[in-house]
Order: structure tokens, then C-alpha cells, then sequence
């Protein structure tokens, strides 16, 4: 179980908001699955449904709300013929924000098939590839990337967002899973293994690989909440900053941890990965993650920020790197 530091306020949020945000995962796959081919639908709700921190639903959940946005409280006729696949009520928030825990599953499908880290184990269970074979893995996780655009659509038109706003979160969606972000991170992680990367190389390596999903998150609540320029350009400086912040941790607890208590193997030491520890040490990291902790706390003062989610993404952020898995 995962040790959540700064008392039991930001516990019970974690909690009340990873059980809301599992719903709507549920609500994605009566949806999305039967738009799938039977064989891909095991290893899709496999890859979905196997747990996690659910950090960036919830970093965009609470970024909407920090820059004012309204929650729905009507119920809107739902588009896009998504049936009820679209939540009811607050429901449709986070709806909206689960399109990037797909990108996510996707992600991390990708990352444990032999191909690439060949890993067996993820959040301590047997990974999609070794249940459901590589080659319907493979085609599974590819297909969550479509879905993860069509739920956003469906999503954001029932929740009343301005046509010209459900394009950029589009936009916004797709520039962090493709080239420029997620796949291009994952292919410099391919061409970087067995190397020893510099800063400047590990840095443009995890600001795709992991940041700019969780850039997205922030960028996606701000736009969905109609911000102006200057707060969502903060959420975008806050993102960025804890995505590098985040990776710097996993480095750390990959190095320092257990097996047993990441509940993921193997490790990015076996895999031959350059890494922020082996770059910097285990406290220089510290040092390191704390300072874009530091930054993206300053980027929350400098913006008029509603409370309580303000507050809430100041706490995220020290959380982000004091996790203990």
C-alpha cells in the first residue's frame, strides 16, 4: 500500500477520487469494447483495469476545478452515440479525464512487451503480454490510442464544451501519445539503452516519455475549465515541472526499492537504462526532484488559483516525489 505523505487530507482525496475515476474506466469499457474485436477485449480491460496511482485523471480532474470550471449538473442528451458509456452528473468529469489514463494503459502495455522491456510483472500482477500473447497485446494497446480520442469526444461534447474547445483538447491529447511525446519517448528509451545518456539527452528522453502526459493532464483540465492564457499556461509550467519530478522519483525507487514493493520487474539496472541515480546518485536525484517540486510550486503562486484544488495540487506535487512506490 502506498505511504501518502502529507496527512490524511490528500489520502482521503486520493481515495475518493481514484474510486470515482475507476468508475468511469468502467464506464470507457462499456463503451469502447464492443466497438473492438472479441479477442482484443481481455487484454484491453486487462491493461485498463490493473490499478495504479490514477495520478493523471486526478491531475486533471483538479486542474479543472482549480482554474473555475463548472461541473455539470444536468444531464445533456449524450453524443456521439456513446449509449451509457458516458457518466451522469459529476461523472462526466472524470469521463473526460480517463482518456488519458488510457493513453497511459496503453503506454505501459507497449513498455513490458518483449520487444521492448520484456517485463513480466507490473503493479505486482502478470503483465498483458503474458496472459494474452504479444502479438494481441501489441494490437490491444494500439487500439486504446483511437479510443482514448473517441472517449475524449464523447466526454467533453456531453460535459457542454465548446466545439473550438473539444478540438484543442483533442490536439492536446494527441501531441502528448504521438511522436513529439509518449511514442517518441519510447523510442529514444529503445535507442537508449546500453548507453550512458547526458542530462540534456535523459531529460529530452523523459519529458516525453512521462512528462508530456502529465503536462497533458494539467493542460487538458485548464482548457476543459475555459482558462485564460495565464492560468493555463501555469498549469502547463506545473505539469511540466512534476513530470520531470515524477520520473526523478521513479528512478529513485527503482534503485532504492524492493521487488516486492514496486511489484515490477525487472528493473531499469538489468534493462541497462540511463537513469537520474546513475547520472546524479541517489541524493544528488533527491536534490534534483525537489528543485522541479520547487518549480512547480512557484508556477501555482503566480496564478489567482481557486480553492480548495489549489491547495490540492500543491500537496500532489510533494507527493509526486515522496511517494513510496
Amino acid at each position: 500500500m502506498t505511504t501518502i505523505p502529507g496527512g490524511s487530507g490528500l489520502a482521503d482525496t486520493l481515495t475518493a477520487e481514484g474510486r470515482a475515476v475507476e468508475a468511469a474506466l468502467e464506464r470507457s469499457l462499456d463503451a469502447l469494447l464492443p466497438l473492438l474485436p472479441e479477442g482484443l477485449r481481455p487484454p484491453v480491460r486487462h491493461g485498463v483495469l490493473t490499478g495504479g496511482k490514477r495520478l493523471r485523471p486526478i491531475l486533471a480532474v483538479t486542474a479543472f476545478r482549480a482554474c473555475g470550471g463548472r461541473e455539470p449538473t444536468s444531464i445533456p442528451d449524450t453524443p456521439g452515440g456513446a449509449g451509457d458509456g458516458i457518466g451522469e452528473g459529476d461523472g462526466r468529469l472524470h469521463d473526460l479525464a480517463v482518456s488519458l489514463e488510457l493513453i497511459h494503459a496503453y503506454s505501459l502495455m507497449h513498455d513490458d512487451l518483449p520487444c521492448m522491456d520484456d517485463a513480466a510483472l507490473r503493479r505486482g500482477r502478470d503483465t498483458p503480454h503474458t496472459l494474452f500473447g504479444e502479438g494481441s497485446t501489441a494490437t490491444a494497446g494500439a487500439a486504446l490510442i483511437p479510443a482514448a480520442g473517441l472517449y475524449l469526444l464523447w466526454s467533453a461534447r456531453a460535459m457542454g464544451v465548446p466545439e473550438t474547445d473539444v478540438r484543442e483538447l483533442l490536439r492536446i491529447l494527441a501531441r502528448a501519445a504521438g511522436g513529439g511525446g509518449m511514442v517518441g519517448g519510447q523510442a529514444l528509451d529503445l535507442e537508449g539503452e546500453g548507453r550512458s545518456l547526458g542530462r540534456e539527452e535523459l531529460d529530452g528522453l523523459h519529458r516525453r516519455k512521462t512528462g508530456a502526459l502529465l503536462e497533458a493532464s494539467l493542460e487538458l483540465g485548464a482548457v476543459a475549465a475555459g482558462a485564460d492564457a495565464p492560468l493555463r499556461t501555469a498549469m502547463t509550467r506545473y505539469g511540466r515541472a512534476i513530470g520531470l519530478a515524477f520520473q526523478i522519483a521513479d528512478d529513485i525507487l527503482d534503485a532504492t526499492a524492493t521487488r516486492e514493493v514496486l511489484g515490477k520487474a525487472p528493473s531499469d539496472a538489468a534493462l541497462h537504462k540511463s537513469t537520474y541515480v546513475a547520472l546524479l546518485g541517489v541524493e544528488g536525484a533527491r536534490a534534483e526532484a525537489r528543485s522541479q517540486v520547487d518549480l512547480a510550486l512557484e508556477a501555482l503562486q503566480a496564478a489567482d488559483l481557486r480553492l480548495p484544488a489549489a491547495s490540492v495540487l500543491e500537496e500532489l506535487a510533494r507527493f509526486v516525489v515522496e511517494r513510496d512506490r
